[in-house]
């Protein structure tokens, strides 16, 4: 019989092993863009248990700790794969109630039971993903009917959850070009072998802690013009981050010049096209650089920066970002409110960046959740929200296609009633907002709000987070990627000239606005040169606008509707 000790330590083992994993799963990611990563949102949301799971006594029943490893990883879900581990708990809680031990076959029904609450909770399961490993895991458990040896039993659920995750490449195209499994299957099979070593040989997978605060891994914004100074790629750096651009003479010549620029420096970019050649340098004396550069043409956009002096202020803007990080994990922002039958409606939005939360805040949202790419809000962190806003109704909009479950699991354990509109960006989140009618009831509003949101057209231009061949695409780390509805559209060596390009290819003939959304690190007055540029390139009846949104690694968001 399986006691509930056993149990316990089994599941804080397979979190140890996943927590200790989770860069190598991150890393399966096949989409370049920055995002949530699978191996972070998971750890952190099997981590929450962990921690929970780690105060209960060792005579504890089998009962108690899957119903408390349910109700820790549901709150603590982040992200799509957060959620759907969690319901494969929440699925081992329903099977196991009522009991104080466990047999081999008691762990299969468990298995069973979790594997059908994560399909039904997708609304269209597709294999060659986590759970695929998970269901072939559960089928082969169900052939072992006379079995009631636990450690047979799970070597057997380990074993073809690794077969299973061996051949994702196979029913994912998009894995096989990539040469990588799916992410969140490798992650389930971590779980599963850290629960092994303790059903067969006793022994807990050490492992460290994981915080319940951190939002996943962060990017700072940067480009293929710019480098991340806290990044260390074995080189020494040099002193001066050296930046221009040459409108080209007669003899111009790219090539003697990045020779030159390599010569004096690292971190050489030179990219060329008919009339300038743009360069970026890393050398101890900027004045050798500039002197070669007009040799070959008139300079212009000359920037010229002190990296000591850079790394400096990131040193110490990070000590007062770990403050920042210390005071919200000892104190949440948002307070529970009693429903208040004279508030009928409440909104709650996703968003990060201190622009976009203002604007939020300015469309009527009572509570914004500091979240998105990268950033992935937890299930509690987003029903602390919703408890704290009094309406009737409280409408959640996520903003993010990956955390949409979340905000439905937090939906479905709050004290009030709770709509989650499927918002997928920034701009679908704002349209929906503005189309909300105090005057309407919640069923016409939902409607309403949805057919608005699900009209917007959404681009957005960012930087490649990894090397990658994605979708024909020979991507480089840095590249600049601008995407149309979340699919990749083009890359590109300039940041204006990708918000431009995106903007005109989204314009169709009943296009009336375009609205360009400008994040952290770019300026009033690089936006309006992109806007102008939109201006130039779309018919000049569509009204094209500029607003502050401040956030992280999107340089721009455009919303065209």
């Amino acid at each position: 019989m399986i006691t509930g000790k056993t149990l316990r330590d089994s599941i804080i083992s397979g979190a140890n092993l996943l927590i200790s994993k989770k860069g190598s799963v991150d890393e399966l990611n096949v989409f370049p863009v920055p995002d949530g990563d699978t191996g972070t949102n998971m750890s952190m949301t099997i981590g929450a248990a962990k921690r929970d799971l780690a105060n209960l006594p060792d005579d504890c029943t089998v009962e108690k700790v899957a119903a408390t490893t349910a109700s820790s990883m549901l709150r603590g879900a982040r992200g799509n794969s957060g959620v759907i581990s969690s319901l494969l708990f929440r699925g081992f809680a329903k099977a196991l109630s009522g009991k104080t031990e466990a047999t081999a076959q008691d762990l299969a029904a468990a298995l069973r039971s979790g594997v059908d609450a994560a399909y039904k909770a997708v609304m269209k399961p597709t294999e060659g993903t986590m759970l695929t490993v998970a269901r072939v895991a559960c089928e082969k458990a169900e052939t072992l009917t006379e079995e009631n040896d636990e450690a047979v039993l799970w070597s057997a659920v380990v074993d073809a959850a690794q077969a299973a995750l061996d051949y994702t490449p196979e029913q994912l195209p998009v894995l096989k070009k990539a040469g990588v499994v799916d992410a969140g299957g490798q992650g389930v099979v971590y779980i599963f072998r850290g629960m092994l070593s303790v059903l067969k040989d006793g022994v807990m997978v050490e492992g460290e802690e994981v915080s319940g605060k951190t939002s996943g891994q962060t990017y700072a914004p940067k480009g293929i013009y710019s480098k991340d100074l806290s990044e260390n790629d074995g080189e020494d750096e040099h002193g001066y981050c050296t930046e221009f651009i040459v409108y080209k003479n007669k003899a111009a010549s790219a090539e003697k010049l990045r020779a030159y620029l390599e010569a004096i420096g690292n971190s050489v970019v030179v990219v060329e096209d008919d009339e300038i050649i743009k360069c970026h340098v890393h050398t101890e004396d900027p004045g050798r650089a500039l002197s070669e550069a007009v040799r070959h043409g008139a300079m212009t956009n000359l920037k010229i920066e002190n990296m000591d002096m850079q790394v400096e202020a990131i040193e110490e803007k990070g000590k007062g970002l770990e403050k920042e990080q210390a005071d919200a994990d000892s104190d949440s922002k948002f307070h529970y409110a009693a429903v208040d039958a004279d508030v009928p409606f409440g909104f709650v939005a996703v968003a990060a960046g201190a622009g976009l939360e203002s604007i939020f805040a300015d469309l009527g949202a009572d509570a914004v959740v500091t979240g998105g790419q990268t950033m992935n809000p937890s299930t509690d962190d987003i029903l602390q929200a919703v408890q704290s806003v009094p309406a009737k109704t409280v409408f959640v909009l996520p903003n993010n296609k990956n955390i949409i479950m979340a905000a439905e699991q937090a939906a479905s354990i709050a004290d009030r009633e709770v709509v989650v509109l499927p918002t997928r960006t920034i701009p679908q989140g704002i349209t929906a907002m503005l189309n909300f009618d105090p005057e309407s009831d919640v069923k016409q509003n939902t409607i309403n709000m949805n057919i608005a949101a699900q009209a917007v057209q959404t681009g957005s231009v960012t930087f490649a987070a990894r090397d990658s061949d994605f979708d024909g695409h020979k991507i480089k780390e840095g590249e600049i990627l601008a995407l149309e509805n979340g699919k990749l559209s083009f890359t590109s060596g300039s940041i204006e000239k990708a918000a431009v390009k995106l903007a005109r290819n989204m314009v169709k003939k009943d296009s009336n606005f375009i609205t360009v959304i400008y994040g952290e690190g770019v300026s009033e007055d690089e936006a309006e040169a992109v806007c102008e540029g939109i201006r130039a390139k779309v018919n000049k009846g569509i009204e094209v606008s500029a607003l502050k949104g401040d956030q992280p690694v999107y340089y721009y968001f455009i919303s065209v509707e």
